[in-house]
């Protein structure tokens, strides 16, 4: 962000990139507001019940951008039918309570950061796509449209609102990658399905950059991929695990048995996602990590 002491107001803070994030942000002297679900514990927290639609607006006062990263974890729980209702509502209840509380101040923040996913484009295949692409079909496409439908009247009250489709973060702290490490760790990785399906993927470094990249890029609005500039299969992904890791990668999981585990997100595990960030690059953007190599090697530091 910029040299001058910003205010700023982080909802999921506590999460994989919000950790990250806020960390950051107090490292270069930006003063943080924490949005908590608890009672506050100082003054650097101010209490939200998104579920309610509960936000203590006045400790919006001041901020000068607020961004959102709450969100219940796509991949902790199988989806059923409540949990999918988890899904929706840690999002979209979430974005809405925010942007009614920013709606309402005499003097709203310059800029609203709302997490979003690549998920919005489903299955591409082989196909490349970037932000101009139309909302691919299925559970998580629909998800990521309701909840970005959810910024609209930020936009209208003329807050210059962001949208960030993420992508899968390479951290040892949580995320795909969490979960990934202890795997291929212990010599028990190996490719999922056949491995031909791409992921986008981003170093946790260069996420958090992208973000603070967001809220100080003016002419930024709307959509914007924050993933590496280069996708890879899934099969690239695992043996750039097992060199980086010095491991054997002999243990693929089979779609059946994926299917049979996850039920209905096997899907999205299985799906190809070739997602390229045009709108971040076209605005400077550079990378610190956008080889796979050391994108691990910088989570594993």
């Amino acid at each position: 962000m910029e040299t001058t002491q910003a205010r700023v107001a982080v909802a999921g803070s506590s999460g994989l990139i919000g950790t990250a994030f806020t960390r950051s942000l107090a490292a270069d002297g930006h003063e943080v507001v924490r949005l908590v679900r608890r009672e506050p514990r100082g003054a650097d927290e101010v209490r939200w019940d998104p579920r309610k639609g509960y936000v203590d607006t006045a400790g919006l006062a001041g901020c000068t951008a607020v961004v959102n990263l709450a969100g219940a974890g796509i991949g902790d729980h199988r989806w059923t039918a409540a949990y999918k209702r988890e899904l929706r509502d840690s999002r979209v209840l979430g974005t809405r309570a925010l942007v009614t509380a920013m709606t309402s101040l005499d003097e709203p923040p310059r800029v609203f950061v709302n997490s979003s996913a690549i998920g919005y484009y489903g299955d591409t295949g082989t196909r490349a796509v970037d932000e101009s692409a139309p909302a691919g079909r299925g559970f998580l496409p629909a998800l990521c449209v309701e909840w970005e439908e959810a910024t609209a009247p930020a936009r209208d009250a003329g807050i210059r609102t962001v949208l960030a489709r993420n992508g899968l973060v390479i951290g040892r702290e949580g995320g795909a990658w969490g979960r990934l490490f202890p795997l291929f760790k212990a010599g028990l990785g190996g490719r999922l399905g056949d491995g031909r399906q791409f992921w986008s993927w981003i170093s946790l470094y260069d996420e958090v950059a992208a973000v603070r990249h967001l809220i100080d890029t003016e002419s930024l609005s709307g959509p914007v991929n924050l993933t590496a500039p280069d996708p890879l299969t899934n099969r690239e992904v695992t043996a750039a695990m097992g060199r980086v890791l010095h491991r054997p990668t002999l243990f693929p999981a089979p779609a059946p048995a994926l299917r049979l585990v996850l039920g209905e997100m096997a899907g999205d595990v299985l799906g190809s996602q070739r997602v390229l960030p045009a709108r971040l690059l076209e605005s400077g953007f550079s990378f610190t990590f956008p080889g796979i190599d050391e994108a691990i090697r910088a989570a594993l530091r």
